[in-house]
């Protein structure tokens, strides 16, 4: 691949999430196999926060973060990515309850101010203005970010963040 110019990278914010095994580890693997230096360079990284679970109540504690990345791959390539990195660290989306117990879930928030409506690929991420553990760590590392005309912070600002608790460094 020729090097891209500046010009080329887009940012993006991916979320992370998991609540089986050890989570955060988990994290740092995934972190590091997005992020290759080339086509991926990590911007930036939330901490890790201790989340009560969504959608799906009757399961262990999650724990959540936000990395903010610049990559010069596409968005579905990216999120393509980000689905290999799940499976190689263990995730078996056909065989798991939605919302339920995971080693890894990989979101892709948003990608530059791209707007992006396909059966497959949504951007922004469609439930993100209604998960306080999404935006909390997104919040930390891009408060003045708008994303499809929405503000990180005001969005953040209608929303219940009981239980939601910023984990020490490790």
């Amino acid at each position: 691949m020729a090097e891209a110019s500046a010009e080329t990278f887009a940012e993006a914010m991916i979320a992370l999430g998991g609540n089986v095994g050890d989570v955060r580890s988990t994290f740092d693997r995934a972190v590091a196999m997005l992020c290759d230096g080339a086509r991926v360079q990590l911007l930036s990284r939330s901490s890790d926060y201790r989340t009560p679970p969504w959608g799906v109540t009757d399961q262990p504690p999650f724990i959540n973060a936000v990395i903010a990345v610049a990559t010069a791959l596409p968005p579905r390539d990216l999120f393509a990515l980000a689905l290999e990195v799940e499976s190689a660290l263990g995730r078996d989306r056909r065989n798991e309850r939605r919302w339920g117990p995971r080693r890894l879930d990989i979101d892709l928030l948003a990608y530059g101010d791209l707007v992006q409506n396909d059966p497959d690929l949504t951007l922004p991420h469609p439930r993100l203005f209604e998960r306080a553990f999404v935006l909390v760590p997104l919040a930390e590392i891009a408060p003045e970010r708008t994303i499809g005309g929405i503000g990180v912070r005001d969005a953040l600002a209608r929303l219940d963040l009981s239980g939601i608790e910023k984990l020490p460094p490790l």
